[in-house]
């Protein structure tokens, strides 16, 4: 169980979005219904969305965002502010929001009763271990999308409320958490110094396969450590420290050599001040990045994400139009909802900007690069001039579903299944190379040893080829 104190550092590889994306459940790229009506004010009352769990109360004064389960409801946002969405009344009795930060759609439907679960004397505010350990179970049980897939069965631990009390709380639910080696299941609580990471103890294992002695990761905070090794490496003796770096310095970019360019994407997130002009901040950083590659005249490239730490979809989705050579279906998504799910939705990716990068390309990838930069390998694994050279990544693709427990803990869970334009889902085994020789160790012993980047190296070989 981590301290609350490591909490920067791991999510620095894990997170997909901050807490703030994350609560704002109803978001999307856009309605897609045409008779939809932008209102200004939201309609009073209160709107269910059953897949995500939550009810959103609208009145004149603040709005609040409850989230409930089979066994009771708890309050995640007394304070609730739409101020950064635009809602759209489809219905009367049926509303979507939308956002650009969502690839998304997620409608409400007015309950014309509130939630019998969620009255003002059923909504659950206690530290009572019993009582969390219940709600902490259905979530799951309710919301959770890959038991089956993990070979969970999720029933048989039940009965450990009974053993549950307030010594021995978060040791049960750190037990179970860590059963799934899920890199988007976590719980936080803040006023007892709580964190746990599902995905943690998997993602050191494989960082650690390749490396040896003092180089060997104890901790995130180590990977951290050894990742800026690596980052000085690529820029001193690849770019020959000739690079250009965004101010949020989540992008670099340079010239290998004059016919192979260099991009590595670290993060997919806080390219604008907030909000609302994250993507208008972002493209317009890609805008310099592509006349850069454009101008250099290189023929090849390598885009690197082995360290990208994840972030927005839709940032994700905007950096790979910049490499698309038509519109395209890129990928499949849909969410649990009760013994079954949501509908499967396509999504898909068409060219943006002045010029995009269509020729050969090397895409890098590891076990560090999880959530929205799996969503920019799923997108661009499928296009004919990409190959990929690394090793297989964290294979955690689902937005982060967050609920919080009585005691205000704040669970995150995941409850959405992404697939390739062919159906096929790589939540757990990820996205990789697609032969052995291509099978390079994101960290290596010999690559500290030698200050040298084999993945770099590799790729090098196979675009001179």
């Amino acid at each position: 169980m981590l301290s609350i104190n490591k909490k920067e550092a791991f999510l620095l590889m894990i997170k997909k979005g901050s807490v703030l994306l994350l609560l704002c459940l109803i978001v999307s790229c856009q309605s897609d219904d045409d008779n939809t009506v932008p209102i200004t004010d939201p309609v009073n009352g209160f709107w269910l969305s059953a897949e995500k769990g939550y009810i959103l109360e609208f009145t004149e004064g603040k709005d609040i965002l409850y989230n409930f389960n089979t066994v009771g409801c708890a309050i995640q946002n007394d304070d609730f502010m739409l101020e950064d969405f635009e809602l759209f009344q489809v219905s009367e009795n049926e509303l979507v929001a939308t956002s650009a930060l969502s690839d998304s759609e997620i409608k409400l439907t007015r309950l014309v009763e509130q939630n019998p679960i969620c009255l003002p004397d059923q909504i659950a505010v206690t530290n009572d271990p019993k009582v969390n350990f219940d709600h902490f179970w259905n979530i799951f049980n309710d919301y959770y999308a890959f038991f089956e897939a993990r070979n969970i069965n999720w029933a048989q631990y039940e009965s450990l409320r009974d053993q549950a009390n307030s010594e021995n709380f978060y040791d049960i639910l750190e037990e179970l958490v860590l059963l799934l080696e899920d890199g988007h299941v976590s719980i936080i609580d803040e006023d007892n110094n709580i964190l746990i990471e599902s995905g943690e103890p998997r993602i050191l294992e494989r960082l650690n396969a390749n490396l040896s002695g003092d180089l060997l990761l104890e901790n995130i905070d180590d990977y951290v450590d050894l990742g800026n090794e690596k980052l000085i490496t690529i820029a001193t003796n690849y770019l020959n420290g000739n690079f250009e770096i965004d101010e949020g310095n989540n992008i670099f970019w340079g010239l290998i050599n004059e016919d192979i360019g260099y991009i590595n994407i670290i993060g997919m997130e806080g390219y604008g001040t907030d909000f609302s002009n994250e993507l208008s901040s972002l493209n317009n950083l890609l805008d310099t990045i592509m006349e850069d590659i454009e101008f250099s005249g290189v023929s090849k490239l390598i885009i690197d994400i082995r360290f990208n730490n994840g972030g927005i979809d839709t940032v994700a989705l905007d950096i790979v139009s910049r490499f698309m050579d038509q519109e395209r279906v890129s990928y499949f998504k849909k969410a649990r909802l009760g013994d079954s799910f949501t509908e499967n939705k396509s999504f898909s990716v068409a060219p943006k900007g002045d010029f995009q990068f269509t020729k050969d390309i090397i895409l890098l990838t590891s076990p560090a690069s999880i959530s929205a930069a799996e969503l920019f390998a799923l997108c661009m694994k499928d296009l004919p001039y990409v190959t990929i050279v690394g090793e297989h990544t964290a294979g955690a693709f689902s937005t982060i579903l967050t609920h919080k427990l009585p005691n205000g803990a704040e669970m995150g869970l995941s409850n959405e299944i992404y697939s390739d334009a062919q159906g096929e889902v790589f939540e757990i085994v990820g996205i990789g190379p697609e032969n052995s020789e291509n099978q390079i160790p994101f960290l290596l012993t010999i690559d500290f040893q030698e200050e040298k980047d084999s993945g770099i190296d590799r790729a090098m070989e196979l675009l001179q080829n």
